[in-house]
C-alpha cells in the first residue's frame, strides 16, 4: 500500500491492512453499491454489524480496567456516552474517513461525507475490518488509540463540558491564537433551518452544522478537537 493515497489515512487509523479489500469494503456505502449494480460488490453494513460488537467488547473491557470501583449501571452509561453516533462520527472525522468513502452520486451531492450516521457506521466497519485482517489484538489497539482520551474524560466533569469550552481551554494553554467562527450558510424554511459554520484556528479549518448557529459552532469545535487529538496520537 506504499503508493496508495490512503497510506496517511491508515497511519491516522493506526493500522496497515494486509488485505486492502477489507479496507475497501469498510469504506463502501450502500448507495455506491446500489448504483454500480454489481452482484459481487458488498457494502459495509455487515462489517458495521461486527464492528459494533467488537467496539462494545473493547470499550467495556477498557472501562472496567480504568474504573474498577464503578458499578455496572455507571459503566453502561459511560459506554453509551462513548459508543454512540455522535462520538463515533467525531472520531471518524478526526481520521478523515469522509474523504475516503465510496458513495453514490446522489448521497455524495447530499453531503453524505459529513453525515454523522454514515461516518459512525464507517468507523464501526473499519474496526471490524481491522479485526478480520489482524485479529482481536489489532482491533483492540486501534480502539485504544482513538478512545484513550475520550475514556479518560467520560468519567470526569471535563467530559460533560461543551466542545467550545474544552477547545478554548486547550488552546489557551498551548497557543497564542483563538478560534474564529464564521457563519457560512443557513438553509431551509424558517421553522427548520440548518446552519453551517466555519472554524479557523491557525491552519486548522473545520465545518460544523446544526439546527442553530450555536449548535453548528459546537459541532465545528467538536471536529477541531477530534483533529487535534488525532494529530497528537502516536
Amino acid at each position: 500500500m506504499a503508493g496508495d493515497p490512503r497510506t496517511a489515512f491508515c497511519r491516522r487509523l493506526g493500522y496497515r491492512f494486509k488485505n486492502p479489500a477489507l479496507l475497501d469494503e469498510a469504506l463502501r456505502h450502500s448507495s455506491f453499491v446500489n448504483e454500480q449494480g454489481a452482484l459481487d460488490l458488498r457494502d459495509n453494513e455487515r462489517l458495521e454489524f461486527l464492528g459494533d460488537a467488537v467496539l462494545s467488547l473493547v470499550i467495556g473491557s477498557m472501562l472496567m480496567a480504568r474504573y474498577p470501583q464503578s458499578p455496572e449501571g455507571q459503566l453502561s452509561r459511560m459506554r453509551a456516552a462513548l459508543v454512540n453516533e455522535k462520538e463515533l462520527a467525531r472520531l471518524a472525522d478526526g481520521i478523515g474517513i469522509g474523504e475516503h468513502l465510496k458513495l453514490g452520486k446522489g448521497e455524495d451531492q447530499d453531503g453524505g461525507r459529513g453525515k454523522p450516521s454514515i461516518l459512525a457506521d464507517a468507523f464501526e466497519a473499519l474496526v471490524a475490518a481491522v479485526f478480520l485482517d489482524g485479529g482481536f489484538g489489532a482491533a483492540r489497539r486501534v480502539v485504544q488509540k482513538h478512545f484513550a482520551a475520550p475514556l479518560e474524560q467520560v468519567g470526569t466533569p471535563e467530559g460533560e463540558r461543551d466542545p467550545k469550552s474544552r477547545l478554548q481551554e486547550l488552546i489557551q494553554s498551548t497557543r497564542h491564537t483563538v478560534p474564529r467562527y464564521r457563519l457560512l450558510a443557513s438553509t431551509g424554511p424558517d421553522h427548520d433551518k440548518t446552519f453551517q459554520v466555519e472554524l479557523r484556528l491557525d491552519n486548522l479549518v473545520t465545518l460544523g452544522t446544526g439546527k442553530s448557529k450555536k449548535a453548528a459552532e459546537q459541532d465545528a469545535a467538536r471536529r477541531a478537537l477530534a483533529r487535534l487529538s488525532a494529530d497528537d496520537s502516536p
